[in-house]
């Protein structure tokens, strides 16, 4: 079975791959369980390093079709679309934003419906659809009104997913992502890059800057859940995608303090680099407009897991990342 990712090299990417690798099956458009034999990563940073005869690396534009085109051919089943331009960068820079997010996703759909088989199309989107004047909990019923770029691009990333799906040209399916936390790394030009900047450097021992106030709450949810969200919703039969081809993700309700408070409670012996709180009105505007809460009746009954607690998400990071990001500052 061959596969395409996008974005193959980002946060997401890399952590998908390597859960394939280590021997996630996935099930394919006839229902059978598959071994995966070739992924193919597509991403514009330089090529990397990657010791496995499975994997293959391009790099390229997704808002060039030719380079599409050339990426998605005939013998790819799978595709998981998760190339983007991050929000507060798709905010300062409109034609950018446009360009990757929106253009970008139309010519992997475009290839996608030139294959000769169906292929299955997972499209990441977000929280950042929703907006305006939000419940206290955003619902499977809650309607989606974008208040930045980013989110209008995502709203029409997944309508244009339903509707090559309804044509028969693909068999997609959309999840709207809560804020992942925590992401290993550097900080990102992402409005939400506090969420784990707040955790990964104390813990690191580098001082942060959070640039929202403690009382910011964001629905969140970890890495590992998320990769799980993209296997599970990959291998659902088709009808499981009756009510929709898009479906919300649930995610924790956690404030900036108590995340701070978290990592405090989980810090042992080690020592704990600064947050330091220097409010930035953009961002908090950003933030503010996003769902403070998830929760999908639908995705539970779906079978998709959540994480429980913001306690449970920093030790995650502790076991499984900590050292990993420690290592690339570079300290001891």
């Amino acid at each position: 079975m061959k596969i395409v990712i996008t974005g193959g090299l980002g946060f997401l990417g890399k952590r998908l791959f390597n859960t394939i690798l280590k021997g996630k099956f996935l099930i394919d458009s006839s229902g059978n369980k598959r071994a995966v034999s070739e992924i193919v990563l597509f991403d514009v940073v330089d090529a990397p390093k990657i010791d496995d005869d499975r994997v293959t690396y391009i790099s390229g534009d997704i808002s060039d079709p030719s380079q599409v085109d050339n990426l998605i051919t005939d013998g790819v089943e799978s595709i998981f679309h998760l190339a983007a331009i991050v929000s507060a960068d798709a905010e300062e820079n409109f034609d950018l934003g446009m360009r990757i997010n929106l253009d970008g996703t139309r010519n992997v759909l475009e290839a996608a419906r030139r294959l000769e088989n169906l292929p299955k199309v997972i499209f990441t989107s977000s929280i950042a659809t929703y907006g305006g004047e939000l419940p206290k909990t955003v619902v499977d019923a809650t309607k989606q009104a974008p208040q930045t770029s980013y989110g209008v691009a995502k709203v029409a990333g997944e309508l244009l997913v339903h509707d090559y799906s309804r044509k028969g040209f693909i068999d997609g399916r959309s999840l709207r992502l809560p804020t992942i936390s925590v992401r290993t790394g550097l900080p990102n030009k992402a409005a939400s890059t506090w969420a784990s900047s707040i955790i990964r450097e104390p813990l690191s021992g580098k001082d942060v800057i959070c640039p929202v106030t403690k009382d910011s709450y964001m629905a969140c949810m970890s890495p590992k859940k998320i990769i799980e969200a993209f296997i599970h919703a990959h291998n659902l039969p088709v009808e499981s995608f009756s009510e929709g081809r898009s479906l919300l993700l649930t995610g924790i309700s956690v404030s900036a303090g108590e995340m701070a408070e978290a990592v405090e409670r989980h810090k042992g012996n080690r020592s704990i680099g600064k947050i330091k709180w220097e409010h930035n009105p953009d961002i908090q505007k950003i933030v503010d407009g996003w769902p403070k809460a998830t929760f999908s009746e639908r995705a539970e009954k779906m079978g998709f897991s959540k994480d429980e607690n913001i306690d449970d998400i920093v030790r995650a990071f502790i076991e499984d990342d900590l050292d990993t990001q420690i290592s690339l500052y570079g300290t001891n």
